[in-house]
């Protein structure tokens, strides 16, 4: 069943006509969503039922792909251990400069009280032989803790991913996101221990979002820090939920959306500087990407001594969605891979090269073994 699902989706790819597949973090499932013909569409309330993928750019308008056929399936492939990847990874010296030179320029704007913390990235071009449809089960096969996806759309191109962070996830009013910042390599410790500046990281996304959400939510909880594996590398992580205030998910998207985890603080000052000095468009990279307003009927229990109304069904209404992390864009025999990290005061800009090296292995791993 499986494989007939990817073979649905190169028919698909080769008709030039939209579709996604997708795995949940440590969901048995794949998923796969099929437009009928190639419109491409938007979505500005949030009020739609379909699949988004948006912009790092808030300014540009969020693509809508409606369902014309839902297609789930177990995915049979055998997974393979998530140890640290053993790639090497050839440097530019060139791209090393430049990155390097940008952490410094971030590191001077924050000490001018320009902003409190600012997201830099950088994109990297890898020549492939592998088409996308093996790269997307081999990123099934190393990363079952990530939301694992390949988008398609004729007139926007092809990206797939292994993204560790939840932008929000609602369940009707019920409302749960993430702070998630802080990197340091997984070689083998179990419990890693934290610096200053991760934590100092970890907490300002954390109060950010907090904050921004407060005037949308009731009965906002922020769960106590933990470190959690995303492939080879070790992350901070908080949970932050509440109830939403008639279900104002498009606000909270708003509030969010760039979230300090992919942009800084402020969120003006930071994406102005982002989009000035990067020397790139970021295009969906620490955009974001799931499903919208989805149904699901839920089967409750009734009396038991009413054989006929044993069980009554209600309709949830729910939505997810991921920051589009650990992420590529592949463009025929290319893909592009896009990394980046938080920037403090206390940032040390060879060492932030150095963490862009380490998560650009989550790609690499799977284009180049």
């Amino acid at each position: 069943m499986f494989q007939k699902l990817i073979e649905k989706a190169e028919i698909q790819f080769s008709a030039l006509k939209p579709f996604v597949l997708y795995r949940k973090p440590l969901e048995q499932n794949v998923i796969g969503l099929f437009q009928n013909d190639d419109a491409l569409h938007y979505v500005q309330e949030y009020t739609k039922n379909g699949f988004v993928f948006a912009p790092f750019n808030a300014d540009e308008p969020t693509i809508f792909m409606q369902i014309d056929e839902k297609v789930i399936v177990v995915y049979e492939e055998a997974k393979t251990t998530n140890e640290p990847s053993e790639i090497k990874v050839e440097e530019d010296d060139r791209s090393k400069e430049f990155h390097i030179n940008l952490v410094k320029k971030g590191i001077d704007a924050i000490k001018n009280n320009a902003f409190k913390k600012v997201v830099l990235s950088r994109k990297i071009e890898v020549g492939i032989k592998k088409s996308a449809f093996v790269l997307f089960q081999e990123l099934l096969a190393n990363y079952d803790n990530a939301f694992c996806y390949l988008w398609y759309h004729p007139k926007v191109g092809l990206w797939l991913g292994a993204t560790p962070e939840i932008l929000l996830r609602a369940e009707n009013s019920q409302l749960k996101t993430m702070s998630l910042a802080g990197t340091q390599k997984y070689t083998g410790n179990e419990s890693p221990e934290w610096g200053m500046k991760e934590l100092e990281e970890q907490a300002l996304v954390t109060s950010y979002i907090s904050k921004a959400i407060a005037p949308e939510v009731k009965q906002l909880k922020i769960s106590e820090t933990t470190s959690v594996r995303a492939g080879n590398l070790w992350h901070l992580r908080t949970s932050v939920s509440g109830i939403m205030n008639n279900n104002a998910i498009h606000s909270i998207i708003k509030a969010l959306h760039p979230t300090p985890a992919v942009c800084g603080l402020p969120k003006k000052e930071t994406k102005a500087f982002v989009i000035a000095h990067e020397n790139y468009n970021r295009e969906f990279y620490t955009g974001f990407l799931g499903e919208l307003n989805f149904k699901e009927e839920q089967f409750r229990s009734g009396n038991r001594r009413n054989k006929e109304n044993q069980a009554y069904k209600t309709i949830k209404n729910t939505s997810s969605l991921y920051v589009n992390l650990r992420c590529m864009q592949v463009k025929q025999d290319k893909a592009y891979i896009y990394v980046g990290g938080g920037i403090t005061k206390d940032s040390i800009p060879n060492k932030e090269w150095e963490e862009t090296v380490a998560k650009s292995k989550t790609m690499l791993k799977v284009l180049l073994d």
